[in-house]
């Protein structure tokens, strides 16, 4: 049997829909609604941009799902960091970034991301379990779990 195959029938695959959906769902719930802005698969763009409710601060999200491969979730997180960086074109401080990204891919990112980068550049890695629970990593979880 082929690894793909293994793959598929050990678990379902999470889609970047799904992870898009479920980090929306997670926004509204904390009080990140006003000027919800998502695309589409080929929208070109931030895959999401939502203002805090309370605050005038921003949160720019690139996601991504998960691969069939192995190789594909180091893939994924490199990808969606790049995206992510080529969009930090605006002041900090009335902009947080993130990466939203399925558990299997967001623990590569956890572990490959300098907390010191991630504290600099206000990025956050948002990780999607299979059953849409989003959590939120800030700098400091990053530097407590690369402890």
């Amino acid at each position: 049997m082929s690894k793909r195959r293994k793959l598929t029938q050990r678990s379902q695959l999470i889609s970047e829909d799904f992870v898009k959906r479920s980090i929306i769902n997670w926004l509204t719930c904390n009080k990140w609604g006003r000027n919800l802005r998502f695309g589409g698969l080929r929208d070109h763009g931030v895959d999401i941009r939502v203002q805090h409710s309370d605050y005038g601060v921003y949160y720019l999200i690139e996601t991504k799902g998960e691969s069939t491969i192995r190789q594909g979730q180091e893939v994924a997180f490199v990808y969606s960091l790049g995206q992510i960086i080529t969009r930090m074109n605006v002041p900090k401080g009335k902009y947080k970034y993130a990466l939203g990204l399925p558990d299997s891919s967001a623990k590569i990112a956890i572990r490959r991301i300098p907390w010191q980068v991630a504290k600099k550049l206000s990025l956050y890695v948002l990780s999607v379990n299979a059953a849409g629970k989003v959590k939120q990593y800030g700098w400091k979880d990053i530097m407590n779990l690369s402890k």
